[in-house]
């Protein structure tokens, strides 16, 4: 057989289109092309090939040999590829044959041995191949990654001769899958953050935060609506802390998610790692980080950290200190839940339904307004410095709060009768009501926080002391249609905490506390 063809699929953002790779050999003088738009790295590897077919038992077919990458059009980088054309090599010139109607789709990178070296982003090929029911051969320490699919059928192999031997016949030579992953596929996965600079370990928990009991009611309500948050504070007051412990409050997520999260994961430079399946992204970046690092993009288009924080929470820590560029940027992805980056003839589409959580000083030195220390700040070095947040960009957050300093009589204090363990409890209660609430009105809207204005409207029915004070609030602080909107989202949310079905003064009254700060922000002190 001279001209043979081997499946596997390259890696556009999210999506994993086919890539049918195709071996010809035809006689003249010897030669080893690869067409159909291959990057650097693809077409270099003719000489890993060669060696690993070698070095593997195998010969080397002589002659002109002609690889193709179709469909053409389609970029095709990394060095995924280098397995599937070996096979297909092989194969074209008879040294194996498939045992299968459908060819399989294969991955991996080989070394000059016959190994099969780790690639990336095989999460998603993985969902795309368990869809369309194709065998998937993947190196063995990809394996588990690609069974978080659930792939029926994806099977792991060390070197290039077991692979070989497997399409030969000799099922025996499959690496089996690791119990530990699918036990926790089987389990869907538990809410919990990942250890590591961007993560939130599971041993965090809000009973170890002493006093901040405000703070502690916003983290809640945050929890339970989805509702982004921001905490004012001198420095040491927990706010750090504080925003660490909410991954630990939100409900477990659901299979589907899971895959989402684990998805945007296998893009980035990390890639993702399957021990930290099903729990919920805390990402932390520094505040010099760049726009393109910050909501994505580059050169190449890549996923930036709102993305990463898909489903999860994105802390942003000295939020004056980031650049203007980047808190213009976040605004709206903080809408819509999703990012689009363009850059040239490159289009990518990324999800990013993440809860923002930002921390801030009251003033640049930190100390403004505290008992114990004497601000060193001007008026009006005060007010550039809140001036680095914009209104469009506060206005779009829900929860505003102070977080004083923790004084000696916080850290005496007795333990709080509320645990964590408690609070994710009517956290579930509450997001439980609500998906209900939307589910009954035939949305996909699952938190109060992604409800728009027409639905809230429509659901938030405030009783008649609630109207009028709602009225004068809104004349007094004269909030925008968006700020109104925020209001009756958090409202909602309270009472939703408090089981009740009606949205009630006592309900609004808090939720226009929590927006209190905004004016504070705006001017000096």
């Amino acid at each position: 057989m001279s001209v043979a063809q081997v499946l596997s699929r390259a890696q556009l953002g999210l999506a994993a289109p086919l890539v049918q790779i195709e071996a010809h050999l035809g006689s003249g003088l010897p030669g080893f092309s690869i067409v159909g738009l291959p990057a650097p790295v693809v077409r270099e590897s003719r000489e890993r090939v060669r060696s690993a077919i070698l070095n593997s038992g195998y010969d080397f077919p002589s002659g002109r040999i002609t690889v193709n990458l179709a469909p053409v059009e389609l970029s095709k980088e990394g060095g995924r590829y280098d397995l599937p054309v070996a096979l297909a090599l092989l194969c074209a010139s008879g040294q194996l044959k498939l045992r299968c109607a459908m060819p399989p789709e294969c991955y991996g990178e080989l070394g000059l041995g016959g190994e099969l070296r780790p690639v990336r982003a095989l999460l998603l090929a993985a969902i795309h191949a368990a869809r369309a029911g194709h065998e998937m051969l993947v190196p063995a320490s990809d394996l588990a990654e690609a069974q978080l699919a659930r792939h029926p059928a994806a099977y792991g192999f060390r070197t290039l001769r077991e692979v070989g031997r497997f399409l030969g016949g000799d099922r025996s030579v499959a690496v089996a899958g690791s119990a530990g992953t699918t036990a926790a596929v089987a389990a869907g996965g538990t809410a919990a953050g990942a250890t590591g600079p961007s993560q939130c370990g599971s041993a965090d928990s809000l009973d170890e935060v002493c006093g901040q009991w405000r703070a502690k009611r916003a983290l809640t309500i945050a929890a339970a609506g989805g509702h982004s948050l921001l905490m004012i504070g001198p420095p040491g007051s927990g706010k750090t802390m504080l925003a660490a412990r909410l991954p630990e409050l939100l409900p477990p997520l659901t299979d589907a998610e899971a895959l989402e999260v684990a998805g945007v994961a296998s893009i980035s430079a990390a890639g993702f790692d399957p021990a930290r399946w099903g729990q919920r992204p805390f990402r932390a970046p520094h505040h010099a980080s760049s726009a393109n690092a910050i909501v994505g993009g580059g050169s190449r288009l890549r996923a930036g950290e709102i993305s990463l924080a898909h489903r999860g929470v994105l802390f942003m820590d000295e939020l004056p200190e980031f650049d203007r560029r980047v808190l213009e940027a976040l605004r709206e992805p903080l809408e819509s839940g999703a990012i689009t980056l363009v850059r040239a003839a490159d289009r990518l589409e990324l999800p990013a339904e993440f809860q923002l959580v930002a921390a801030m000083n009251p003033c640049p030195c930190g100390y403004l307004g505290d008992d114990t220390r004497r601000c060193r700040c001007g008026p009006r070095r005060v007010q550039r410095y809140r001036d680095r947040i914009s209104g469009p960009l506060l206005d779009r957050i829900d929860l505003h709060i102070e977080v004083p300093a923790v004084t000696a009589a916080d850290l005496i204090l007795p333990p709080p009768t509320e645990g964590s363990g408690q609070v994710r409890e009517r956290v579930a209660r509450a997001r439980a009501i609500q998906a209900e609430r939307y589910a009954a009105l035939g949305l996909t809207v699952r938190t109060n926080a992604e409800a728009s204005g027409t639905v809230l409207e429509q659901i938030v029915k405030p009783d008649p002391g609630g109207m009028t004070l709602l009225r004068e609030a809104s004349d007094a602080m004269r909030l925008s249609a968006r700020g109104y909107h925020r209001i009756l989202r958090v409202a909602r949310t309270l009472a939703d905490l408090d089981g009740d079905d009606a949205v009630r003064r006592v309900h609004l009254a808090e939720a226009l506390a929590y927006r209190a700060l905004t004016d504070d922000l705006r001017r000096a002190a």
